[in-house]
């Protein structure tokens, strides 16, 4: 980018929002905290009461490039960044992901339509984080049971204790990640004595660090 692209970027970003583009920034919040996920670009239409699908398009687009939301092909797509839940005053809306295993892994399910939002100092959280629903038993003793919610921060580095959502050939488990000086070296270990630990080959990738575990609506840290 040359200087005056960047000198025409930055002024572009500090203009301030249209009316037109804080409402559709609105109808987006609104539409996926009722529902679950973004509205189609009939039903913005209808919520702007306008005709044409363009004009959709250019508020959508005046709206990324102000890094107010995130898109990709299609309307259900739609995410609102951070810039944006502060502009509209916001608690933010974390997506849930599917199901995670607590014992032999299993493939993760895409729960479509569902949405959690973080309020309070769980807010913190909003960027690169999501929810996942745990199934099975293997990390009772680390205060997670089945039908528990997990909130799960993708990160790239963890340390020996961590408790993590990891893919191992493909399938998802969560377990705490143990790196040590002596064999095994490094495992996922169940915080449960009738499961076996899973030893670290080629095909295990640590996907996010678990945050907080959500019992009867309430979150508390994990230790």
């Amino acid at each position: 980018m040359t200087p005056e692209e960047i000198v025409g970027y930055h002024n572009y970003m500090s203009l301030p929002l249209t009316k037109r583009q804080k409402e559709m920034l609105s109808i987006l919040y609104n539409y996926i905290k009722d529902t679950g996920y973004p509205p189609t670009f009939m039903e913005m239409r209808e919520r702007l009461g306008i005709k044409s699908n363009q004009s959709v398009i250019d508020l959508l687009y005046k709206l990324e490039k102000k890094q107010l939301i995130k898109r990709q092909a299609g309307a259900r797509s739609i995410a609102i960044l951070p810039l944006g839940y502060q502009i509209l005053e916001k608690e933010p809306l974390v997506p849930f992901l599917g199901i995670t295993h607590a014992g032999a892994p299993v493939s993760t399910i895409e729960l479509e339509g569902q949405w959690q939002q973080l309020s309070g100092d769980l807010a913190r959280f909003n960027q690169h984080v999501y929810l996942l629903k745990v199934s099975g038993d293997s990390m009772i003793n680390a205060g997670i049971d089945d039908g528990d919610i997990l909130l799960v921060k993708e990160q790239k580095e963890f340390s020996s204790g961590d408790i993590v959502v990891a893919d191992v050939a493909g399938e998802s488990t969560v377990k705490r990640f143990i790196s040590d000086d002596k064999p095994p070296y490094l495992y996922l270990k169940p915080e449960n004595p009738a499961y076996d630990l899973i030893l670290f080959t080629s095909t295990v990738e640590l996907k996010g660090k678990v945050m907080f575990v959500m019992k009867n609506g309430q979150m508390k840290a994990i230790v």
